[in-house]
């Protein structure tokens, strides 16, 4: 079992930056692909980034909207991984949750790979 807790979240202004942090109670924490997800106002959950585990590569992935203003990044001595965004925009506005996979099968890309979820936590951007 894997509990998540997200931080770093808050009311900002387009153009500005935010750090996400995410913080994971497992002992085998670099065991474990770790993703960001969003759900905007009225919108199902997307998918943001992902990073492979250290043991498969630490691969990142990032979805299309956020390519070039978001990094993904993971300190394993923290067990915590982080999503710095950059030059925010209002469509960005969403709760932002944290997932993690022990390396089963399927896309990185798709909730469904993921087996563990943080609570979220909100992120606001306004024009």
């Amino acid at each position: 079992q894997v509990q998540l807790v997200e931080s770093g979240g808050g009311l900002v202004q387009a153009g500005d930056s935010l750090r996400l942090s995410c913080a994971a109670s497992t002992r085998s924490f670099s065991d474990y692909s770790m993703a960001w997800f969003r759900r905007a106002p009225g919108k199902e959950r997307e998918f943001v980034s992902a990073i492979r585990s250290r043991w498969t590569g630490g691969t990142t992935y990032y979805a299309d909207s956020v390519k070039g203003r978001a990094t993904i990044s993971r300190d394993s001595a923290k067990k915590a991984v982080y999503l710095q965004m950059n030059s925010l925009k209002p469509e960005d506005t969403a709760i932002y949750y944290c997932a993690a996979r022990n390396n089963g099968g399927g896309s990185y890309t798709t909730q469904a790979s993921y087996d563990f979820w943080g609570q979220g936590t909100q992120v606001t951007v306004t024009s």
